[in-house]
């Protein structure tokens, strides 16, 4: 029986032992910081209001922080990647933009008046170096004079940092902009063509349309869509320019590339025109040898 009660209480020791070691580890997972929060959360979202990019959930803030993990996964780490985005967007995109100005001159003459009364105390206080004669016993005029500078020191350095404080409170400075929304899509969506996503890269097109109707973004979102397979969508988004413009080169393009899937004779008819309307277009070359027939075998 007490073989029994012994091998009993060695398997409820293994289970405890198990439950204690899957409890820290699930608490370990829940407690690793997460990277790429990490580097979005100093990423002020340009779309919101007060809100950094860990924290928003507009378009915007979810390429960017896509964008924040595509770096780290390269190898990037995170003052690269702040850099990448001031390089782009400017400053203002970080929530933490270095202080400037009025600001940074706010924090720096208390700092500056506390050094000079420490080096003026020292240099008054200390016992001069090589001084012959032995020190003179301390007098109560001599510690009130010690007692005075110290006084005097904290006081000037307290006034100092109280008058920078106030001035600090009474007119803030003003809270940097967030970058262009619109600049911010714009930028996104071309590295995200350079990356061939081009899905992606049409949802932040759209993202820009919303903020600012503009035909020439218009046009790359339509190029966009044609690049991702949506043939459809880039011929709504090419009709929407032409009936505004019936003559612009990209929109007959756009038009007619994507009208080659499913509608070959309108395809071949846009086109044309597109090469009337404009024969020095960088993709006119192109568009001729696609349109050329194919010459006959044998040479028949």
């Amino acid at each position: 029986m007490r073989w029994r009660r012994v091998l009993v209480a060695l398997m409820l020791v293994a289970l405890a032992a198990a439950a204690g070691a899957g409890l820290a580890r699930s608490a370990g997972d829940r407690g690793r910081p997460d990277p790429v929060r990490a580097v979005a959360a100093e990423l002020r979202c340009p779309a919101c209001q007060g809100e950094s990019v860990a924290d928003s959930r507009s378009p915007i803030a979810v390429a960017m922080r896509q964008v924040v993990a595509d770096q780290l996964a390269q190898g990037r780490d995170r003052d690269e990647i702040r850099r990448w985005f001031v390089q782009r967007y400017g400053a203002d995109v970080l929530t933490d933009p270095p202080d400037r100005g009025v600001r940074l001159l706010l924090w720096g003459v208390p700092a500056l008046a506390l050094l000079a009364g420490a080096y003026a105390a020292v240099r008054t206080l200390r016992p001069r170096a090589g001084r012959a004669r032995p020190a003179a016993p301390r007098t109560p005029g001599a510690r009130a004079t010690r007692r005075a500078w110290r006084v005097a020191s904290v006081g000037v350095v307290g006034l100092v940092a109280s008058v920078a404080v106030v001035t600090y409170r009474l007119d803030p400075p003003a809270r940097p902009a967030p970058a262009d929304p619109v600049a911010v899509a714009l930028q996104l969506a071309h590295d995200l063509e350079t990356q061939d996503r081009y899905d992606a890269a049409a949802q932040m097109y759209q993202e820009a349309l919303r903020e600012r109707p503009d035909d020439a973004v218009r046009l790359r979102l339509a190029f966009a869509l044609l690049r991702s397979g949506d043939s459809d969508g880039a011929q709504r988004t090419a009709r929407e320019v032409l009936g505004r413009e019936p003559n612009s080169p990209d929109g007959l393009l756009v038009l007619g590339l994507a009208q080659r899937t499913s509608q070959p004779v309108e395809a071949e008819r846009s086109l044309r025109r597109f090469l009337a309307v404009a024969p020095a277009h960088p993709a006119a070359a192109e568009i001729r040898r696609l349109l050329s027939p194919d010459p006959a075998p044998n040479g028949r």
